[in-house]
């Protein structure tokens, strides 16, 4: 099953100006269904009931499916981005987050920092929390707390990552987290492939099966830390093929079954 959250565009087009968070306090959820976009009540988990009210899934503007209270992402989880990072291949979980005023919707512009000379895209695999999560017991199932899967943008200003030897300016700026614009609820097939295109030539493409550490052992390396929350959102790393962007291009994020994110590149504002 495929949710969402969404503004009609006729909404949309009577409130312009609208920031990322603002657009998603008056948005909608939803089950996309062979193009037609179903409203529910409540939220994308836990019990669903259709409103009887649909549009046309090319009447709607889709937003990111949730507003995390935390973005937990995973470093170097595919052995050979740990090497093209001249990195050995981690003997555990090294996990990092990214501030919800990161978070910007599908379509929405990624802004090259003025202070930056580098903006690299990472394609990801994310999940997002359906259900609290600590300290999950050794023989329990995590996949019971997760809503499901989507697709994320770890946009990242290199030069400043490396400048200041760890991750959260370089990777935190504004735009620098879109994710969506789909919810799957099945788990992606390992063979599902992590892509990523760069003004539609493809940049990155790996198997989910290629990660080092599994969605399993992420969700409970991060839940023996700290409380994951419904609307939580998990990154689990990015393949190897990272590489710059320019202002004016646009880059797209494809996981087989789960949906495709695209975001266009601008520059900052004077």
């Amino acid at each position: 099953m495929k949710l969402c959250r969404f503004q009609p565009r006729e909404f949309a087009s009577r409130h312009p100006g609208q920031t990322p968070y603002e657009a998603f306090a008056h948005s909608l959820a939803g089950i996309l269904d062979a193009g037609v976009v179903h409203e529910i009540s409540g939220e994308l988990w836990g019990q669903r009931q259709t409103t009887g009210r649909h549009w046309q899934v090319g009447d709607v503007i889709f937003l990111p499916p949730s507003w995390p209270s935390k973005i937990i992402c995973m470093a170097k989880n595919y052995a050979d981005h740990a090497a093209e990072m001249q990195s050995d291949t981690p003997e555990r979980p090294i996990i990092f987050s990214k501030p919800p005023s990161s978070i910007i919707a599908p379509e929405d512009p990624i802004v090259f920092p003025r202070i930056s000379k580098r903006v690299d895209y990472e394609g990801e695999l994310a999940l997002v929390m359906g259900r609290r999560c600590f300290h999950p017991l050794p023989d329990e199932d995590v996949r019971k707390y997760i809503a499901g899967y989507t697709c994320l943008n770890d946009v990242t200003a290199r030069d400043l990552q490396r400048l200041d030897g760890q991750y959260t300016r370089g990777k935190g700026f504004d735009t620098f987290c879109p994710f969506g614009p789909l919810l799957e609820t099945e788990p992606p097939a390992p063979s599902a492939l992590v892509e990523t295109y760069v003004n539609g030539e493809r940049k990155q493409s790996a198997p989910i099966s290629d990660m080092v550490f599994p969605i399993d052992t992420i969700v409970r390396w991060i839940a023996e830390a700290m409380t994951l929350e419904p609307g939580d959102v998990v990154a689990t790393g990015t393949p190897a093929g990272i590489g710059p962007l320019a202002v004016g291009d646009v880059v797209e994020v494809r996981i087989s079954g789960v949906g495709s994110l695209r975001n266009p590149l601008v520059p900052a504002r004077d």
